[in-house]
């Protein structure tokens, strides 16, 4: 059972791995949006073409009384994606078959490029205006065009004056797998040096048996696309070699 919690754990990581960067849209049906989903499809978002920053890691399982947390350097760019872990603690298996197996399945997906079927745009999903939220963001509902687990059903948050995104929520459209029942994600987004960056993942999964299953992953950029933007510490000493 441990091994298909933790199996379950790794799937939903991987479902939140999208940056959120946008395709273009299809021009053809544009007209026919909501003028702030107009707003949200006509920026001119640059990719991340380089990065360096500090994360830090945390998942938790009541049921089976397991967690774990872990800090490591990421950076991206021409040659592929790096880690290197600079403090960890906690449950050695959610560490090394949850924390470690998504940084490389990371390294995979960057190597091959931003799949196409995890875009934000109106070929993977059908949007609805919801207003004005009472935080003062403009909310667009997103309903997935297929079952998909790296599409969510859920909404979409943005500045209502330019369209920009602030946050994601929703849960996965397709289950990782039998012993997943419900995956809840919320990402956060802050625009850096003009590009669009992940700052924090959150997901909450119902796995059969084992419960409410939890993981929290943050980022702290030191530079993105050659500029130099912070400087994140890590929380403790290294004790592990580069990957």
């Amino acid at each position: 059972m441990k091994r298909r919690l933790i199996g379950s754990l790794l799937l939903v990581l991987l479902g939140g791995l999208a940056n959120g960067h946008l395709r273009a849209a299809d021009k053809a049906s544009e007209s026919a949006n909501p003028p702030i989903l107009q707003r949200f499809l006509a920026i001119d978002d640059p990719t991340p073409t380089d990065y360096r920053a500090l994360r830090h890691l945390d998942a938790q399982n009541a049921h089976f009384d397991k967690s774990a947390w872990m800090d490591v350097w990421t950076e991206a760019d021409e040659k592929g994606f790096r880690f290197h872990i600079v403090g960890e603690g906690g449950s050695d298996y959610i560490r090394s078959r949850v924390f470690r197996a998504t940084l490389e399945t990371e390294q995979k997906m960057w190597a091959s490029g931003e799949p196409d079927r995890a875009a934000m745009t109106p070929a993977n999903y059908v949007f609805e205006d919801r207003g004005a939220q009472p935080d003062g963001l403009a909310g667009l509902g997103m309903k997935p065009r297929r079952k998909d687990l790296l599409l969510v059903d859920g909404s979409i948050f943005l500045k209502p004056e330019d369209g920009d995104l602030v946050r994601l929520e929703g849960k996965l459209s397709k289950s990782p797998s039998f012993w997943t029942r419900h995956v809840q994600i919320v990402r956060w987004y802050q625009r850096i040096v003009g590009v669009r960056m992940p700052v924090a993942l959150e997901s909450v999964a119902n796995v059969r048996i084992a419960g409410i299953s939890t993981f929290r992953m943050t980022y702290e950029y030191q530079s993105i696309n050659g500029q130099h933007v912070g400087n994140p510490q890590p929380r403790t000493v290294a004790r592990n070699t580069p990957r």
